[in-house]
């Protein structure tokens, strides 16, 4: 039932911001050297990776180093990535990986290799669930690159204390996936995003 929903939401999400997703392409294309769209390999349900896409919102080249946003105002990300990332735009090109079946609207997001290989045997369980767009570590962690920005070592700080309390968080949906909690994390986040 909740892939059906994740299909019909999609769908009719892609179609009723098609506008605005074409505004955002053309002014990130206009504003920055480099393509409008970055996409990048994740890891999915089952360990299986697939290519997430977002909009562009640093310079070109800047994933070469480390794969975290730092502080409130990290320098490889262009003006129009700050907009983007503050009220979540960024995001949006992931209702074409929901579309899919990369991905579900709701659900663990899904990390970069190199993190997931630090996973633990009791901890890789959030791979057996569609990854997704938001989930509880999402909403609590919207923060994320400015608690990490006030860290001595921000790798250090994201592998030992964010990415295990971000997958206890995960836990709380994957031990109750309901069309009813899926719902309330939707809620949830629009209200966070709101709120920001």
């Amino acid at each position: 039932m909740i892939r059906f929903v994740d299909i019909l939401l999609s769908a009719i999400g892609l179609i009723l911001i098609s506008p605005l997703l074409l505004l955002i392409y053309i002014l990130i294309r206009i504003s920055s050297k480099g393509p409008g769209f970055y996409s990048q390999k994740r890891i999915g349900k089952n360990g299986i990776p697939f290519r997430l896409f977002k909009f562009r919102t640093m310079r070109v080249g800047s994933d070469k180093g480390t794969l975290i946003t730092i502080g409130g105002h990290d320098s490889r990300i262009t003006k129009m990535g700050f907009i983007l990332r503050k009220y979540k735009l960024d995001e949006l090109p992931q209702l074409w990986n929901v579309l899919i079946g990369d991905m579900s609207l709701v659900g663990p997001r899904p990390e970069v290799e190199r993190y997931v290989r630090l996973y633990t045997p009791e901890q890789r369980v959030v791979l057996s669930v569609q990854p997704g767009i938001t989930d509880y570590a999402s909403i609590a962690f919207s923060e994320e690159n400015i608690i990490l920005g006030m860290a001595d070592n921000p790798e250090k700080m994201y592998i030992e204390q964010i990415m295990p309390k971000k997958i206890e968080y995960n836990l709380q949906y994957i031990n109750n996936q309901t069309l009813k909690e899926y719902f309330k994390i939707i809620f949830l986040t629009f209200a966070k995003i709101i709120k920001h």
